[in-house]
């Protein structure tokens, strides 16, 4: 019995180890800060007339720019990339977040851009 419970005491301590985000990945809210300015900066480039066939030459230095702005190298992008893929359910919750980012900043735009009421 005591085996027993120095096995459930065993596997309780690798699963919270387990479970543990690595210092070198990007937090959710990070994550999706960064995602949703990926997410813009790509429609900016993408609304540019003529540019459709070279969209990506133009986007990949502006994601290089973003990303040195904010600090993050490749390394820790494809570690955080790897790890929330691993994690699919903070991945969702990352991307939620994103939606409603995205979905607020649409909302202020149209507003913006609404024409004004004759009077």
């Amino acid at each position: 019995m005591q085996k027993l419970s120095i096995l459930f005491l065993w596997l309780a301590l690798i699963s919270c180890t387990a479970n543990k985000k690595p210092n070198d990945v990007l937090s959710q809210a990070q994550l999706s800060a960064l995602l949703v300015d990926v997410y813009v900066s790509e429609a900016r480039v993408d609304v540019i007339p003529g540019l459709k066939d070279s969209t990506i030459r133009y986007f990949l230095p502006r994601e290089q720019k973003l990303l040195k702005e904010k600090g993050i190298s490749d390394s820790v992008l494809r570690k955080t990339y790897a790890y929330y893929l691993e994690h699919p359910k903070e991945l969702e919750q990352v991307y939620d977040a994103v939606i409603d980012t995205l979905t607020v900043h649409e909302q202020r735009a149209m507003k913006i851009n609404a024409p004004k009421p004759v009077k």
